[in-house]
C-alpha cells in the first residue's frame, strides 16, 4: 500500500495573468468593439471617468476639398441632403430614385476598372491611376494638376498638357460628375452628357457656372434679373440644375455599409511621414481621483478598492494597446514609404515575422495587431493586412511582393490590344522579361483575385 508523501519539485510554467489576460483581449479588438467595451466599464466602475478628447487630426488634402465645396454653395448642399440619398429631382418637383452600386466596389476600385477597360494609352492609364488616387469618397479631385505631376515619374516627362487631357477622359468615366475640382464643374459635367436640344440646357449651364449662390439662396427674382429669361425658361433650367448630383461618388458605394474608424493617421510633414494615434478612435480614460483620495489610509470600501485596481488595469491595457499600435504601424510605415509615394507597383515584400523580428514582438501578437485595425493615409484607409504580402523572386535578386506582381498584371491587361488580350502565359513572359520569375498559373489566380476575366473572355467584350 503506498503512503502519501510530499515532494518539491523546481519548474518554470507560464502563467497569464488577468492583466495580461486583459491587454491581449482589448489588443485584438477593433475601436467599435473597443469603444462599446469602454462604454461598459464607464456605466460600471465609478472609479472611471473619460477625459476630453481634441479634434481629428485632417489631412491637407481633405482640408482643401472641404473648403473648395463648402464656400457659397454650402447652404445648397445643406437643403438638398435628402435629395442627394434618392439622386436627385425631376422636372416636375419629384425625386428621381437613384440606385446605390450593388458590386462591393469602392469609388476608387470602380474607376480604376474603368481605366484598364477604357482604351487609355500606357502613359494615359499611368497619369490615370494618380488622377484617381486624388479623387475622394464624393468624386471630387482634391489635388491640383501640379501635385499630380510632382507624384509622377519625373523620368517620364509626362506634359501638363497629357494630364488635363487624361483628367478629362477620367471625368467622362461613371458616375457622371467625377474628377470635377468644383461643384459648379461637378453639375456642368452633368449637364454636358445631356441632349444639346434639351429644353433649358444652355441656361442651366450658365447658371451652374456663375449663379449656384443665388439658387442656395432662392432668391429667383434676381436670377431672372441677371439672366434676362422668363419663368419658364428659368424653371426649366433650375429642374436641370437640381437633377444633378453634387457628390457623384456617393452613388457607388458597397452594398452594405461598412464602418471603419482609422486607428492611425498616417501624414508627410517636412518631407518625413509621420504616424499618429487616433484621438477620436478610442476614448482617453483616467482615474476619479476624488473618490480616489478617499480610500487613501481607510482599510474599509473593498469594492472600491477593487474597482480602483480594475481601472488601473484597464488604462493600462489601453496604453499597451496604443504603445503596440505605434511601433507595428511605424514599422509598416518605414517599410513601405515607397508604396505610400508611389502606389501600388512599389509595394515591399513583408511578412509578419518581418515586423514581429524588428520591433521584438511574437508573431501572433503582430497578427492580432493588424487583424480589423485601420491606416489613413493619404491614399486611402487600407487594414494593416493590406501591407502584408508574400515574396516572390527577381533574377536580380531583390524580392517583389505579390501585391505588386498584381498591379503589374493589372497595368499589362489594361494596357492590351483588345482584339490581342495578353493570355497568362504571355503575361508571364512579359513579367519574366522584366526580371520577374511567375509562373502562369500563378499569373490566372492573381488575375482572378482581381476579378479580371480570361483572354477569350476579354476578346468577347463589346468594343
Amino acid at each position: 500500500m503506498l503512503k502519501p508523501s510530499l515532494q518539491l519539485k523546481l519548474g518554470q510554467t507560464l502563467t497569464m495573468t488577468p492583466q495580461l489576460q486583459q491587454a491581449i483581449r482589448l489588443l485584438q479588438l477593433p475601436v467599435l468593439d473597443l469603444n462599446a467595451q469602454i462604454q461598459d466599464a464607464l456605466e460600471e466602475n465609478i472609479m472611471l471617468e473619460m477625459e476630453d478628447l481634441p479634434d481629428a487630426p485632417r489631412t491637407s488634402a481633405e482640408t482643401t476639398a472641404e473648403v473648395e465645396t463648402i464656400r457659397a454653395e454650402d447652404t445648397w448642399q445643406a437643403q438638398s441632403a435628402e435629395r442627394i440619398q434618392d439622386g436627385g429631382w425631376n422636372g416636375e418637383g419629384r425625386p428621381i430614385t437613384e440606385f446605390a452600386d450593388e458590386s462591393g466596389q469602392t469609388l476608387r476600385e470602380h474607376l480604376l476598372w474603368q481605366l484598364e477597360m477604357e482604351h487609355f494609352s500606357p502613359r494615359q492609364l499611368v497619369i490615370g491611376e494618380a488622377i484617381v488616387d486624388s479623387i475622394n469618397d464624393d468624386g471630387y479631385l482634391t489635388a491640383d494638376l501640379d501635385e499630380i505631376a510632382a507624384s509622377l515619374d519625373r523620368e517620364s516627362e509626362i506634359t501638363a498638357a497629357e494630364i488635363r487631357e487624361t483628367l478629362e477622359k477620367v471625368q467622362r468615366l461613371d458616375p457622371v460628375g467625377v474628377g470635377a475640382r468644383s461643384i459648379s464643374e461637378c453639375i456642368i459635367l452633368q449637364l454636358q452628357q445631356l441632349d444639346a436640344s434639351t429644353p433649358g440646357l444652355p441656361l442651366a449651364i450658365e447658371l451652374a457656372e456663375s449663379h449656384l449662390d443665388l439658387i442656395a439662396s432662392r432668391d429667383y427674382g434676381e436670377l431672372r434679373r441677371a439672366l434676362r429669361t422668363s419663368d419658364e425658361n428659368l424653371h426649366d433650367a433650375l429642374a436641370l440644375v437640381k437633377s444633378c448630383n453634387p457628390k457623384p461618388g456617393l452613388a457607388v458605394s458597397p452594398a452594405a455599409t461598412e464602418y471603419v474608424i482609422p486607428d492611425v493617421f498616417v501624414r508627410k510633414v517636412d518631407n518625413r511621414w509621420q504616424v499618429e494615434i487616433s484621438p477620436t478612435g478610442v476614448p482617453r480614460l483616467s482615474v476619479n481621483q476624488q473618490y480616489a483620495r478617499l480610500l487613501r489610509g481607510n482599510g474599509d470600501h473593498a469594492v472600491l478598492r477593487s474597482q480602483l485596481q480594475e481601472a488601473r488595469w484597464l488604462i493600462r491595457s489601453l496604453e499597451i494597446r496604443n504603445e503596440t499600435l505605434m511601433k507595428v504601424a511605424t514599422c509598416i510605415v518605414t517599410r513601405q514609404t515607397e508604396f505610400l509615394e508611389h502606389g501600388d507597383e512599389s509595394m515591399k515584400p513583408m511578412v509578419l515575422r518581418d515586423v514581429a523580428d524588428e520591433i521584438g514582438m511574437h508573431e501572433s501578437t503582430i497578427s492580432r495587431v493588424t487583424t480589423n485595425k485601420y491606416m489613413h493615409t493619404p491614399r486611402g484607409v487600407f487594414e494593416f493586412k493590406y501591407f502584408f504580402s508574400s515574396h516572390l523572386s527577381t533574377t536580380d535578386g531583390e524580392d517583389r511582393s505579390s501585391t505588386s506582381v498584381r498591379a503589374k498584371i493589372r497595368k499589362l491587361i489594361g494596357a492590351e490590344n483588345p482584339a490581342k488580350p495578353l493570355s497568362d502565359s504571355k503575361i508571364a513572359k512579359m513579367l519574366a522579361e522584366e526580371g520577374i520569375s511567375v509562373a502562369r498559373r500563378t499569373v490566372a489566380k492573381y488575375r482572378e483575385s482581381m476579378n479580371i476575366v480570361s483572354s477569350s473572355d476579354r476578346r468577347k467584350r463589346p468594343a
